[in-house]
This record gives C-alpha cells, structure tokens and sequence, in this order.
C-alpha cells in the first residue's frame, strides 16, 4: 500500500500546492451551528424557507452568506471558518440541484451557498493492491474517505484556453450532478505516475475496483 503526504493545512482548505493561504487566526468562527445560520439570515431580512417537503430546486430562491474556495476553505460573510467541526456539519447537509447550484438542507429550511469550483479537495491518496485490481482511496480536506470505482469515478477536465487539467472524484450524490472532490496537485501527480496505457493503447489513466479512469484527452 502506498500513500500520498498529507497536506500541512487545517483540513478546511489552505491548499499550499495551489497557492492557497490559511486564513488569519482572529476571523469570525462563523455561526455555531445551522440554527445559527437561520438567525443570521432572519436578521439580515431574509425570511427562512421552512417548507421540508420541497426540494432545493424548488420555492424561493433564499441564500446564506457562504462561500467554498478552490482551495476547499469555507468562508462565511468573507471571513473563513476555522472550526472544522462546524465545516463538517455543514457539509453533511451540503447538496447540489440539477442546475448546478449548491444548497445546505435541512427538514426545516435551505440556502444557497456559493462554490468556486469543487466543494471538497482530495489531500491524500492510499493505493491498495496492484493492476486492474488495485483500489485507489482519497481523503478530503474534511476528512471523508472515497475509494474510485463504479460509484466514484475520477474524471479529468481540461481548461480550453489554457489546456491546465483538473482533475475530480465523485463523492455523493448522481453522478453528473453530486458533490465532487479535485485532486489537488500533489495527490494528481502521483495518480499520473501510476498511469498506464488502457490495453496497451488509448489514453494513459489509473485502475481502481475494476474500472479504468483516462487522465488524459483521448
């Protein structure tokens, strides 16, 4: 079993390799829990949603003041969130529509938030076995394991302008619309010393539970 450094960060984000930077220790923790949330939104005017039956793509379109970083920091209200515990949480409820948008959502309530890209960053990757058999596990920023396979699969997209490839892992959710994880650059780059041809031809990629994942254009 091999496995891949773990990053230096707090685990709510600061990815160093992408050039990210920890958030000044003095920020505002944010809101204590999700009621939390609800009685900062209240205040600022915003009625609460409390409709549990309907879905996030559904009513009025209500926002918290939340926003996830490239690099996977949450901030609230532009500061970050340092306690991870509460990041955590939030997460748990942390779902996506069929439009792209992300929600928190609970029974009694829900809000947009903003996402820059991904909403977790995978920091570190453990290899279990070898060749077609191997399984490939990441760990994200909030300490989730997900191991590639059917129901997780990697992909690799590839910034038309600058050819730059990110690369993803599909945490929960449908694929195609749920929550996913980017790799970020130290844990790629040891995925794509692992790549290998697909049956000697094809684009070069990784095995993980009997499935093949391209890391490159065909």
């Amino acid at each position: 079993m091999t496995e891949s450094k773990p990053d230096a960060g707090s685990g709510t984000g600061q990815d160093a390799a992408d050039g990210g930077s920890p958030g000044p220790a003095s920020a505002p923790e944010g809101p204590a829990d999700l009621a939390g949330l609800r009685a900062a939104r209240a205040h600022n005017g915003d009625a609460p949603d409390t409709r549990p039956d309907e879905g996030p793509d559904e009513g009025p379109d209500e926002g918290y003041d939340i926003r996830i970083a490239r690099d996977g920091t949450w901030f609230y209200h532009g500061s970050p969130i340092g306690r991870l515990p509460l990041v955590k949480l939030f997460s748990t409820v942390l779902r996506r529509d069929e439009a792209g948008d992300y929600w928190l959502v609970t029974p009694a309530e829900r809000g947009r938030i903003r996402v820059d890209d991904a909403p977790f960053v995978a920091v570190e990757m453990r290899r279990e076995g070898e060749g077609r058999n191997q399984a490939l596990s990441f760990r994200t920023n909030l300490d989730h394991w997900v191991t590639a396979g059917p129901g997780h699969p990697i992909r690799v997209a590839v910034d038309p302008v600058t050819g730059e490839p990110s690369p993803y892992i599909h945490v929960r959710g449908d694929i195609g619309r749920g929550l996913e994880a980017r790799l970020n650059r130290p844990v790629f780059y040891e995925l794509a010393d692992m790549a290998l041809a697909a049956d000697g031809d094809g684009p070069a990629g990784v095995w993980s539970q009997g499935v093949f994942f391209p890391l490159e254009a065909a």
